[in-house]
């Protein structure tokens, strides 16, 4: 599929489905993005009546729980959000048969490996947010059809809204002390180039299960101080433990992803996550 049209949940307020929208629409896509009041994304009928009117061609899901440490406390809304509204569109979609791109996260692994997550690996979630998201994966994936794809992502980053590094860096400008934990290890990703790579494993007409991240690995630490330091500013990062930094919700020490399987498919190597970052930074500040 190299044009047509998508439907792109989040579309409008979402970090990664701005993104989308962004680079979709440069591709030559026609792209809808319906918001709540517009389209109950948990009523199939609405939704099929949405696809069918528009002739959509595939359906890319943003929509998520992702306050990890609040989902300890808000199952039900952390599962209704990323198990149950994945298992409506899956459904639907396949129905339809039309395409479905949905996100899922590093957070289904535990963390105790030491070498790069493959999609190979058994997910073992610590957390209520991994495990509602590998259960929205385990759901979509009982009745799989060709248009599905389910891409694991993590630690994103990019315009259009806030998120890690834009809010270090607002901290580093108001002289607020900045404490960032040293010792959990993942991927930091660019939503730019995340929706780059949706878009070329969508071209490619594949399914099933991927990693898409940027290349490299990162400490929390470490990626607050590269986004400091490509801001200009001087501030000190103190590097703290995970046992020292408040959380209700347990994290991987280690969640880095192997993006191979995307490499074998699509010809590309990610780009290191500290060019990404840079360049992002240089646009916004």
């Amino acid at each position: 599929m190299n044009t047509g049209t998508a439907l792109i949940t989040g579309g409008r307020t979402g970090l990664l489905g701005q993104a989308l929208v962004q680079v979709m629409q440069s591709e030559g896509f026609n792209v809808l993005t319906p918001g709540r009041d517009e389209l109950d994304l948990f009523d199939a009928r609405q939704v099929e009546y949405t696809i069918r009117k528009n002739n959509i061609d595939l359906v890319i899901n943003t929509v998520a729980y992702t306050l990890v440490d609040q989902a300890e406390e808000n199952q039900e809304k952390a599962f209704r959000l990323n198990r149950d509204l994945p298992g409506i569109l899956g459904q639907v979609c396949r129905e339809n048969n039309i395409g479905l791109t949905h996100y899922s996260t590093d957070y289904v692994f535990n963390g105790k490996k030491n070498t790069p997550y493959s999609t190979e690996d058994a997910p073992s979630p610590l957390c209520v947010y991994g495990r509602s998201k590998l259960a929205g994966e385990e759901l979509l994936m009982r009745n799989p059809w060709d248009g599905l794809l389910i891409l694991r992502s993590a630690w994103l980053f990019g315009p259009f809204k806030t998120n890690f590094v834009s809010r270090m860096i607002q901290m580093a400008e108001s002289g607020r002390p900045l404490n960032v934990i040293h010792d959990q290890l993942g991927s930091p990703t660019c939503t730019l180039d995340l929706a780059r790579y949706s878009l070329e494993l969508v071209k490619k007409e594949t399914c099933g299960l991927f990693h898409v991240v940027n290349k490299g690995q990162a400490s929390w630490c470490e990626l607050a101080s590269e986004a400091l330091m490509s801001a200009g500013l001087s501030n000190r990062v103190n590097p703290v433990s995970s046992g020292e930094y408040p959380q209700q919700a347990k994290r991987p020490p280690y969640s880095v992803l192997d993006t191979s399987k995307f490499s074998m498919v699509t010809g590309i190597t990610p780009r290191p996550w500290v060019h990404a970052l840079r360049e992002y930074i240089f646009q916004i500040h």
